[in-house]
């Protein structure tokens, strides 16, 4: 079994309720499974970088930007949190919550979140003002879901919160079984009025209402198998995608696949190990595997439309639709650009070498990466 140093960094047992979080062996593994050398091709998508903006590094976290309108909200390990002008990269403003950061950035029209260590939620205006702040149960390590009334988290200890966006004061809560075993990767959440779509461990995808956190439904996306607890391993990573009446996830030992958003009924399930989550445009849905493989399947049916397995033990992003390519980050700082019809390589780009372990996000014409060294680029194609 392969834990990549995605799973972020430790090589002993966190028990925490009765429960582990492993993160084992890393280095074993990287030593095992040599990144593969860099392929020659004949460039047909020129990329250049329009702008670098310094926001601080990632640490043993993972933090993904988000743009919201013309602006994109940034955060990193020290406390800080930037607002940049997506066109330019000019920085707006720049504030520190005044403790270490483990998840971030969520945001909405009016609402910027972030969560520091022991699981202190921080909610600031769109102008860099602290609106209040509120204590989850446990650590954090996905970024906040930002609804219009509500702000919601899941914390390591598999309890999902929701928090008054004017206040901060509690909603709900509520607490899913956790199992013996589990990955520091990141389920994250994402948000589908009137419903939070929840990634769990134990490979559980799971429906609650926003209004009073009841579950509507909750689908399996992986089921464990093998002979010992470390075999058993399955949990939902990255943050689910909605897409319609679709919403897709994949699974680190388990599938990739696409349910009905509001019933969880499956739409296809294909057999794939993930640590980092998924991406979905209108006729694909990419993933990357563990073996650094990218693949693409059929949105409507699943069925595989291609495969890329030039980028082994790269430590790459979850890949991204954007244009005529998928664009995916790896552990060496860059970011690679295939063909979105048959997988090929079509460009590439370095950032600053440092891994881009987040998943890069579209910016209207725009690629912004947030690389681990703390750099956020902007890159377009020319």
């Amino acid at each position: 079994m392969r834990f990549s140093g995605k799973l972020l960094a430790s090589l002993t047992l966190l028990t925490l309720a009765g429960c582990s979080s492993l993160n084992p062996f890393a280095s074993k593994a990287e030593t095992k499974n040599v990144p593969a050398a860099l392929q020659d091709f004949k460039i047909s998508m020129a990329v250049k970088t329009l702008w670098s903006s310094p926001v601080g590094a990632a640490g043993d976290s993972v933090f993904t930007p988000i743009q919201i309108g013309s602006d994109v909200y940034a955060a990193a390990a020290d406390g800080s949190v930037v607002k940049l002008d997506a066109a330019s990269g000019r920085q707006i403003w720049r504030v520190n919550a005044g403790a270490g950061l483990t998840a971030g950035v969520g945001a909405s029209a009016t609402t910027v979140a972030v969560v520091g260590k022991k699981g202190v939620l921080f909610a600031y205006d769109t102008s860099g003002n602290l609106r209040w702040k509120a204590q989850a149960s446990s650590e954090v390590l996905a970024s906040p879901a930002v609804a219009k009334d509500v702000v919601v988290i899941r914390s390591i200890d598999n309890k999902i919160a929701a928090y008054d966006i004017e206040t901060g004061v509690k909603k709900w809560s509520v607490e899913r079984p956790l199992p013996i075993l589990t990955l520091r990767i990141i389920p994250g959440i994402a948000i589908a009025e009137p419903a939070a779509i929840v990634a769990l461990p134990g490979g559980k995808l799971a429906s609650f209402s926003l209004n009073n956190g009841g579950l509507r439904w909750e689908v399996a996306a992986a089921d464990p198998k093998g002979a010992t607890e470390l075999e058993r391993i399955v949990d939902v990573s990255g943050t689910p995608v909605v897409a319609g009446t679709d919403v897709c996830v994949v699974a680190y030992q388990g599938r990739v696949g696409c349910y009905d958003i509001a019933t969880g009924t499956s739409r296809w399930a294909k057999n794939l190990s993930s640590e980092v989550g998924v991406s979905v445009d209108e006729r694909f849905v990419f993933a990357a595997d563990n073996a650094g493989a990218v693949s693409a399947y059929a949105r409507s049916t699943g069925t595989s439309a291609w495969r890329n397995d030039k980028l082994a033990f790269r430590r790459l992003s979850a890949p991204i639709s954007f244009g005529r390519s998928v664009a995916v980050g790896d552990g060496s700082g860059f970011v690679h650009f295939l063909s979105r019809e048959d997988g090929s390589f079509i460009g590439r780009v370095s950032t600053d070498g440092s891994p881009v372990l987040a998943a890069p996000i579209v910016a209207g014409s725009n690629l912004i990466v947030q690389t681990k060294s703390g750099a956020v680029v902007a890159l377009a194609t020319e």
